[in-house]
C-alpha cells in the first residue's frame, strides 16, 4: 500500500492510496501472516528483538527546523525506551511536514540530544518517547528547567498506565508547582493548522488524553508542553507507509504532529 497526504484549501488532509489485488493464499502463509500481525500488535516486539543497536545521530545546526529527540533514562536492550520508533518516525514525519507546511524542515537527518547537551537550546521543540522511564540528574534538571524558561516546547509521547506517575513526578521537578490539565478541545494547539476533534481520537493504548502545562498554570498563556497519554504518535508515523496501521489512524497522528510544530513555532 502506498499512501500520500497533502492539504486542500480547507486545511483537510486528502489521501491517495493504491492497493494491489490480493489472491487467496495457502493456509501456511495465513498462519505466518497471523504471527506477524500478532507481533505487530504486541508493540512490534519482533522488530525490536532483532534490530541492531541504536546509533544516535546528531545533525549539524544549519538554521533549519530539525526534529530533535531527547535521550534520557537508563539504556537497556538493543532499543532503549527513548529510541522507540527511531529514526523512521521522524524521517516520515518531517517529509509530511515539508509537504504540508512552509516550515522547511531538515528531511535528511534528525538529531538526538541529551538533557545537558549545550546544543539543546538550538532545538525549539523536543520529542520525548516513553516518559515512563524518564530520569534526570541534577545537572540535567537545571538544563531542562532553562530550556522551558527560554521558550522550548516539549512533546511527550508513547506512555500509558502507571507510566503516568513517573512522568508527572519529573514534570513537577522540571516546572515547580506545575499543574497538568486536560487541554481544552478548543485550544489553538488543536487548530493551528488542522482542526482536530480530540474527543474522536482513539489512542494506540485506548482513549487518548492530551494533557498540558501552561505558563503560570494559566490556560490563557503559553502552552509549555503536551503529553499524548494512552497514545503513541511515533509508532503510527513509523509504520504509516507499511500497511500495518490503518490509514485514518496514521493520518490523525500526522495532524497532531503538524499542529504541535506549527503551534510551537508561532507561540
Amino acid at each position: 500500500m502506498r499512501v500520500r497526504l497533502w492539504a486542500t484549501g480547507c486545511g483537510q488532509v486528502r489521501r491517495v492510496f493504491q492497493v494491489r489485488p490480493v489472491r487467496r493464499v495457502a493456509t501456511v502463509l495465513g498462519i505466518v501472516l497471523a504471527l506477524v500481525v500478532s507481533a505487530v500488535a504486541q508493540d512490534f516486539g519482533f522488530r525490536r528483538r532483532w534490530s541492531p543497536p541504536i546509533t544516535a545521530e546528531k545533525a549539524p545546526y544549519d538554521g533549519r527546523f530539525t526534529f530533535a529527540r531527547l535521550r534520557h533514562g537508563a539504556e537497556f536492550g538493543r532499543e532503549p525506551p527513548w529510541a522507540h520508533d527511531y529514526p523512521r518516525a521522524e524521517r516520515n514525519f518531517t517529509h509530511i511536514l515539508q509537504e504540508l507546511t512552509l516550515v522547511n524542515p531538515n528531511t535528511r537527518s534528525s538529531t538526538v540530544v541529551t538533557q545537558d547537551d549545550p546544543d539543546l537550546f538550538t532545538s525549539p521543540i523536543l520529542y520525548v518517547s516513553e516518559p515512563g522511564y524518564w530520569t534526570m540528574t541534577e545537572d540535567e534538571l537545571a538544563a531542562m528547567q532553562n530550556y522551558v524558561k527560554k521558550g522550548g516546547f516539549i512533546i511527550f509521547d508513547d506512555f500509558r498506565g502507571e507510566h503516568w506517575f513517573n512522568f508527572e513526578d519529573h514534570v513537577r521537578r522540571m516546572i515547580p508547582n506545575a499543574r497538568l490539565m486536560e487541554i481544552d478541545p478548543g485550544h489553538p494547539v488543536f487548530h493551528s493548522f488542522f482542526s482536530i476533534k480530540t474527543s474522536e481520537t482513539v489512542g494506540v493504548y485506548g482513549q487518548a488524553s492530551f494533557q498540558g502545562v501552561f505558563e503560570d498554570n494559566d490556560p490563557t498563556k503559553r502552552l509549555l508542553l503536551v503529553a499524548n497519554y494512552n497514545h503513541d504518535l511515533g509508532e503510527l508515523w513509523e509504520y504509516s507507509d507499511t500497511g500495518f496501521v490503518p490509514v485514518d489512524l496514521s493520518n490523525d497522528a500526522y495532524k497532531y504532529g503538524v499542529n504541535y510544530v506549527v503551534y510551537a513555532m508561532t507561540h
